[in-house]
């Protein structure tokens, strides 16, 4: 089955929730206007990847660190109160799937942590699954708690099976082989890693997994941080490329087919045969003929991990 698939790497308003899901919603009308089934944003996209935590002086910097860090926590996705309203009825209005990353605030518990979280929006406006990124990486763990395994999924959408992974994940084997062995198509992996490198290792995956699989980060330039950011010319200069983005749809058993969208605040477009990722596994599965269940076995918790269990009924 062939699909027109998308994958964003324009910049977010950095720190401002309101401004950039009202780009998402016009990033998903440009690429319906284009005849894109599926859109892919890059990780953290809303309100943006906290990049400055790479650039703060380790104990010079904790009080600026916490005036940003409110100001992301003020702006990040609660999905309960309704902030993905706009996306996902975007999405059902276009009979478009969005696969979207996000800053998610806990509203459920603590009502302050925060996860880098990554959802499936189906075409039909649906919440089909969320993700939280089990592992932040060295500074990330200043700004995001760990998540747990349940949204570890693969899952129906009308493009075919999609699972992903967040950024550094994807070094993680029994990570990716839990997709694997979910019968997956679509492999996507938003991140913040770029370079010769990342796609090398999306070949990898491709081939490894026998699915194709679509990667971006952000492109995204010191001027595109907004003059509001706390101290952002000691951080940050207009001229510099924080991130080229680099945008890149691999096929099944490897090999570039569109990208790498490098240093371009745009998107990347292609058209995908998603039967070819089956067809691909004839030769290796990993979860499958070239699996040997009786020496390996993953097994995995996908049982949510709620911090408190709560009881209230009456003798």
């Amino acid at each position: 089955m062939d699909i027109n698939v998308a994958i964003s790497q324009k910049p977010p308003v950095l720190l401002d929730l309101k401004a950039s899901l009202e780009l998402a919603v016009s990033t998903i009308e440009e690429v319906a206007k284009q005849g894109s089934q599926l859109l892919v944003f890059p990780e953290a996209f809303l309100p943006g990847y906290p990049t400055w935590i790479w650039r703060l002086r380790p104990g010079g910097d904790i009080a600026l660190g916490n005036q940003i860090h409110f100001q992301l926590r003020n702006h990040s996705v609660n999905i309960a109160k309704g902030d993905l309203n706009p996306v996902c009825e975007a999405a059902a209005k276009h009979n478009m799937v969005v696969v979207m990353g996000m800053n998610e605030i806990d509203s459920e518990f603590s009502g302050s942590t925060l996860f880098n979280t990554v959802v499936v929006i189906g075409s039909d406006g649906s919440l089909l699954n969320r993700h939280r990124k089990i592992m932040p990486t060295n500074p990330e763990r200043m700004v995001w708690g760990f998540g747990d395994a349940s949204g570890l999924r693969v899952v129906d959408t009308p493009v075919g099976r999609i699972g992903c992974l967040i950024c550094w994940e994807n070094y993680m084997p029994l990570a990716r082989y839990a997709l694997y062995a979910q019968d997956i198509d679509i492999y996507i992996a938003p991140t913040w890693d770029s370079g010769d490198t990342w796609i090398a290792s999306m070949n990898h995956i491709a081939r490894e997994g026998g699915c194709w699989v679509l990667s971006t980060a952000t492109a995204i330039q010191g001027s595109d941080i907004p003059a509001s950011f706390p101290e952002r010319d000691r951080l940050f200069t207009d001229d510099e490329w924080i991130n080229p983005g680099d945008a890149v749809v691999v096929k099944p058993f490897g090999g570039v087919v569109a990208g790498p969208l490098h240093r371009e605040k745009g998107v990347l477009y292609a058209t995908i045969d998603t039967d070819a990722a089956r067809d691909s596994r004839k030769a290796l599965d990993v979860a499958g003929h070239y699996h040997r269940p009786d020496i390996f076995h993953l097994a995995i918790n996908r049982t949510a991990m709620p911090p408190v269990t709560f009881s209230d009924a009456k003798n």
